[in-house]
């Protein structure tokens, strides 16, 4: 019985203190995503839009790198696809543009 009473009594210091660590924890979580964004996914996004306007700047004549490692020059682009000459036997291809890893080809910017 002398348990349950002073549990009923509880000062309100101590109660408003649980309400701090709640927000302080809520905080820290809040403050851990956005830790993660900056390291984790905003490089990543930066990442996939290099590639994207690499992908779109592909012109005719181009030395790629295939994702399958298949080395070819770029001999004709339609909207999303590419048809691709190997290097080695000159045997033609057709390819999906998303399949480019690399423009081996430089290009000045300008």
């Amino acid at each position: 019985m002398y348990i349950n009473l002073l549990a009923d009594q509880a000062p309100s210091g101590e109660n408003a203190g649980g309400v701090m660590g709640t927000v302080m924890y809520i905080g820290m979580i809040v403050l851990m995503f956005v830790v993660m964004y900056f390291i984790m996914i905003r490089p990543q996004r930066k990442k996939q839009k290099e590639e994207e306007k690499m992908r779109n700047n592909i012109q005719i004549g181009d030395e790629i790198l295939t994702i399958g490692g298949f080395y070819a020059r770029v001999i004709s682009i339609k909207e999303d696809a590419l048809i691709i000459e190997s290097v080695s036997d000159h045997s033609k291809q057709k390819v999906a543009r998303w399949a480019v890893q690399q423009n081996l080809t430089i290009h000045d910017e300008g």
